[in-house]
């Protein structure tokens, strides 16, 4: 597909109602078509050109045309080995939303050869949706890099430690989401998380104790100490 046929797709099944909808999740783009993200999904697969560089120069193109659909798919399209650290930067700075920013980080930038180096540079960012990026991807990174030893996610607990006490909400639930998400990839690092939020909790700010308690809830579930084989 070309670009000129995406954006013909995009408008001709442009849902207002799904615009409104998106709105009540903070859903708050300049511009949207209102597609649901199942469909921008399966629209990404068949937009996506076999040629790498052509991924990536459609991804450019789709990326600048300022649309909350166009952008998704731009991070959908892209080929991870071509994305520089100063395309990731630009990107990141233009977040003005948590959807724009999850789906970035979760569909291309948690891929790329340079994901850990931005979770660490993002996490002491001043903007929002930089700093949320951060974190976001040290939550994906905990996931889906199945292959990283226990110390290279574990160096992500100090720096969570270090930001907590942000108080803005997508901060706030960004760090959150990495922490929990640290101490459900295994028994060690459940037990190192787990002495992380009680540091939190052991702080006087609000931030904090919110990330320490909300964590524990799920850190400390029966159902979580059975999948992961705690002791």
């Amino acid at each position: 597909m070309t670009y000129d046929d995406i954006i013909h797709e995009l408008e001709s099944k442009r849902d207002p109602a799904g615009v409104a909808g998106m709105a009540r999740f903070g859903i708050t783009p300049a511009q949207a078509y209102g597609w649901r993200v199942p469909a921008l999904r399966a629209l990404g697969k068949r937009a996506r050109p076999k040629d790498k560089q052509a991924r990536h120069d459609l991804a450019a193109q789709l990326w600048a045309t300022n649309s909350r659909e166009t952008r998704i798919l731009a991070s959908l399209v892209d080929d991870p080995q071509r994305v520089t650290p100063a395309q990731m930067d630009t990107w990141a700075a233009a977040f003005d939303y948590w959807e724009i920013c999850d789906q970035c980080i979760m569909n291309l930038f948690e891929k790329t050869a340079v994901a850990y180096d931005k979770a660490f540079a993002w996490s002491s960012a001043e903007a929002e949706y930089v700093k949320r990026a951060g974190f976001v991807l040290m939550a994906r990174l905990a996931l889906s890099d199945k292959k990283a030893p226990d110390t290279k996610i574990a160096a992500f607990l100090p720096v969570i430690e270090r930001e907590a006490d942000d108080p803005r909400d997508m901060v706030k639930k960004g760090i959150n989401w990495a922490l929990r998400q640290i101490g459900k990839r295994n028994a060690y690092l459940h037990g190192q998380a787990i002495a992380s939020a009680e540091r939190l909790l052991a702080r006087p700010g609000k931030a904090a104790q919110w990330v320490a308690r909300d964590a524990l809830k799920e850190l400390q579930s029966t159902a979580l100490l059975e999948k992961i084989g705690y002791p």
